[in-house]
């Protein structure tokens, strides 16, 4: 284990600057707003922001704010935020991350999750955190070879267990995370004493019945076509993307911050008002500056070799678990029961507010449900 912080060099940066105001625009459809991709005037602005306001060495000061470190775990170093809360111990959570996300998506909630008494909580509902970026995204090493969420959830499983020295811990997850706090249930489930998810990624192993449950399968097939266009190239080719994307920053920030504005919650407030600029950008960065976008897309395809959408024949997760409902574009809420069907579920809560990236929307009801999530398990 090494402590690890954030360094930018200004050198890269410099170059990577330069590179932004050489980008030459394609042409797009009169009108496009988002429909056929990135806005074409909210990139514009982007980048004229990135090149002239974005302080990037701001943003890595940011991301140096809670301790930090590398950890070799079998082949691979795994990058990690480490934060020891207020109950010294109690409470061990490792919140993982997903696509294009990173581990500042947690950034809102790290410090009232871990120090409740500085933010209006209590201090016995504290929690001892592990953020962990995947691997191949973020801080994290790469892998020989895309791997998925069956593969990750074994390497965070000994992360916590040998690298952290917690041999029980809680899991929560959205997007892959949620995926790896699922299989972490599945397959360590001796080390997890409940779960939390705010996705449903791992599916039961059966076939939606009932009207509720073949309503919404034929709304998330109706997203998986409308929406899942990424998806699909990343699981079958990501090298073909690879290509068109390296080296192209711009092209990174084009594909990333159009799930951004895809998957937000955007009934009651404008995409600028639930995700600023600074906010955008340093996500962008962490891949950018990591050559991480190939490595990241990579997982998609390893996922689909590790089978990790789908349950096991005859299996469930009976780890309790918790699910957030938020009104995510990405993926309809699926019904209570078909969840029921794959996970011991103790806890179901819906959601007033907030998408796809809970954490980062809406991080006063994030943390609020996982207080009480824990206090139930306590």
């Amino acid at each position: 284990m090494e402590r690890f912080e954030v360094v930018w060099d200004e050198a890269r940066l410099a170059a990577l600057r330069a590179a932004v105001r050489r980008y030459e625009a394609p042409p797009s459809p009169r009108d496009a707003g988002w429909r056929y991709g990135c806005d074409p005037d909210f990139l514009a602005a982007m980048c004229a922001y990135w090149v002239d306001g974005f302080d990037a060495q701001a943003a890595a000061a940011d991301l140096n704010r809670f301790p930090q470190f590398k950890v070799r775990v079998e082949d691979i170093d795994i990058h990690a935020v480490h934060v020891v809360g207020e109950a010294e111990g109690r409470r061990p959570l490792i919140l993982t991350h997903g696509w294009p996300g990173s581990v500042h998506e947690f950034w809102q909630a790290i410090e009232p999750l871990a120090f409740p008494s500085r933010h209006g909580g209590r201090p016995e509902d504290a929690f001892d955190l592990v953020v962990p970026s995947l691997p191949g995204f973020g801080f994290s090493g790469k892998p020989a070879y895309p791997i998925g969420a069956r593969t990750t959830a074994r390497l965070f499983d000994r992360l916590m267990r040998e690298g952290f020295g917690y041999p029980r811990y809680l899991a929560q997850g959205g997007d892959w995370g949620s995926a790896v706090s699922a299989w972490l249930a599945l397959e360590h489930a001796e080390a997890v004493r409940g779960i939390h998810l705010n996705y449903l990624l791992v599916q039961p192993d059966a076939e939606p019945a009932g009207a509720e449950e073949l309503a919404w399968k034929a709304a998330f097939d109706d997203t998986q076509q409308r929406l899942g266009g990424y998806s699909h190239l990343q699981m079958t080719k990501p090298q073909s993307l690879a290509y068109a994307m390296t080296g192209n920053p711009v092209a990174q920030a084009a594909w990333i911050v159009e799930r951004f504005h895809d998957w937000a919650d955007l009934r009651t407030r404008r995409f600028d008002e639930v995700f600023s600029m600074d906010q955008l950008l340093t996500c962008v960065m962490i891949y950018v500056m990591n050559d991480a976008f190939t490595t990241a897309a990579w997982y998609y395809n390893g996922a689909t070799a590790e089978g990790v959408r789908r349950m096991p024949a005859g299996t469930r997760v009976t780890v309790p678990t918790a699910f957030a409902a938020f009104s995510d574009p990405r993926s309809p809420t699926p019904p209570r029961s078909w969840v029921e069907r794959g996970y011991a579920l103790t806890r179901w809560t819906d959601q007033p507010r907030g998408g796809h990236f809970a954490a980062m929307e809406e991080p006063g009801l994030f943390v609020d449900d996982l207080r009480a999530w824990a206090r139930a398990l306590d």
